[in-house]
């Protein structure tokens, strides 16, 4: 599948003014309201059956709508029990083989969390887990790209230079840039410069193709001291999101923007009108 030619948005999972509560009828209002994609969302568990799977991706298809899928929550490669590895390995696997019936390019998900270990046995933990499940993929021959995410809580392996370094040291995987767990983290994140920053710091460690068919989740967020809490609409958080549409039409940023808001339909909305008035 070929990366797109512009930056597409769309919402995390069926738009909350569907009126109905399926992945069909989701795709249904994607189209209706003028948005681009649409993420499948496995989150709690893999209840879908490959009949389904192949209906998503005619309709998908016929409406020009591009697809990814988010792997379960419940993986961590990096727990002390080899069952929950495996487990986690198995989640991953089985999400990738549904995502290639659905047409989906991409599978997002959540690497571990470091428990008691440091974030540099945390790293090799995760990287020798995702490089066997990469490996598998490869000998099904099965397109699907898994996507670490950046994740928003310090408790969670997920900072941006450690989803970098995972990407650059196994072949055949690339990232999903979580800005609003990026900034949770951090702290920091949160104006032109600093989008301009990381930006750069993707571009230079991974290649300008990676700013050509990159992932984006974004949000509004409540945060701590120790990151994210929740969600939040981005007009009611004090995400500087102007400056972040800004620094991506800079850089001619492509590929897919998911919004993960309450109301994610309509700051997908929004963030789409901003991005093609400015």
């Amino acid at each position: 599948m070929t990366p797109p030619a512009e930056l597409l948005f769309g919402t995390a999972g069926v738009p909350q003014s569907t009126a109905g509560t399926s992945t069909l009828q989701g795709l249904a209002q994607i189209s209706k309201l003028g948005l681009d994609c649409q993420e499948v969302e496995f989150v709690k568990g893999i209840k879908m059956g490959p009949d389904t799977a192949r209906k998503i991706r005619v309709k998908a298809s016929s409406l020009g709508i591009r697809l990814s899928v988010h792997a379960p929550y419940y993986i961590n490669l990096n727990s002390p029990e080899e069952g929950k590895r495996l487990a986690s390995q198995e989640r991953l696997l089985a999400s990738a083989r549904l995502a290639e019936i659905c047409g989906a390019k991409s599978v997002i998900f959540h690497p571990g969390f470091y428990g008691r270990d440091s974030h540099e046995k945390t790293f090799e933990a995760v990287k020798k887990g995702l490089r066997e499940v990469v490996s598998i993929l490869k000998s099904e021959r099965c397109p699907v790209v898994l996507r670490p995410e950046t994740m928003g809580k310090k408790s969670q392996f997920g900072s941006l230079e450690e989803i970098l370094f995972l990407c650059r040291e196994i072949d055949g995987i690339a990232p999903c840039f979580d800005f609003s767990h990026i900034y949770a983290r951090e702290g920091r994140s949160n104006d032109y410069n600093e989008f301009d920053r990381i930006l750069r710091k993707i571009e230079k460690k991974l290649g300008e193709s990676a700013l050509k068919d990159i992932h984006i989740h974004i949000s509004g967020v409540e945060y701590s001291e120790k990151g994210e809490i929740r969600h939040l609409n981005l007009q009611d958080s004090d995400f500087r999101y102007d400056d972040w549409i800004q620094a991506l039409k800079d850089f001619d940023v492509r590929g897919m923007v998911i919004c993960e808001s309450p109301t994610q339909d309509k700051d997908a909305l929004m963030l789409k009108k901003l991005y093609y008035s400015t």
